[in-house]
């Protein structure tokens, strides 16, 4: 197992090397752990049929979700691509269509009614600042009281997803 282990460990110094953040790193390592785990060879020897056809298992009977299929193929491309050095064309994998759904927006009330049964200062001060800035919930996790800027009405996001500022 030491060679499929190394392929998977080139992978992750790829990733990191690329600056990806180190929760992208852990999920394509483990979803190509699985990979291998699921065919008992190393993932250097697993082709685009194989890969397809775990896919579909994954899919019809295990219903898991679009965006874990799409970090799965993403996390083979890197592989195939960058550590393994090989064409992608040959490799090419269709993406499945992502469902496309509206957000459930609530209404002004339903936001007032949630934020007056809020009984903790802190926590009626968070959800106040989630729907007034359109912040996402790790954003608002992160945020120092000096990213804030009360006299021109405007939040600093430091490093929010994708490592933007915003």
């Amino acid at each position: 197992m030491k060679n499929e282990t190394s392929s998977i460990e080139q992978l992750v110094f790829e990733m990191q090397y690329r600056n990806y953040s180190s929760s992208s790193i852990k999920t394509y390592r483990e979803l190509l752990l699985s990979v291998e785990k699921h065919f008992l060879k190393s993932i250097k020897e697993v082709t685009v049929d194989k890969l397809k056809q775990y896919l579909h298992v994954r899919i019809t009977q295990e219903n898991v979700s679009v965006s874990l299929v799409n970090q799965t193929i993403s996390a083979f491309k890197i592989l195939q691509t960058d550590v393994l050095k090989r064409e992608w064309n040959a490799f090419k994998i269709k993406r499945p269509r992502r469902e496309k759904k509206l957000p459930e927006i609530l209404s002004q009330e339903e936001i007032q009614k949630m934020i007056s049964c809020t009984k903790n200062i802190k926590h009626k001060a968070l959800i106040m600042l989630a729907y007034s800035s359109g912040m996402r919930r790790q954003e608002i996790q992160q945020i120092k009281p000096s990213a804030i800027d009360s006299s021109r009405m405007q939040i600093h996001v430091v490093q929010g997803k994708g490592k933007k500022d915003r």
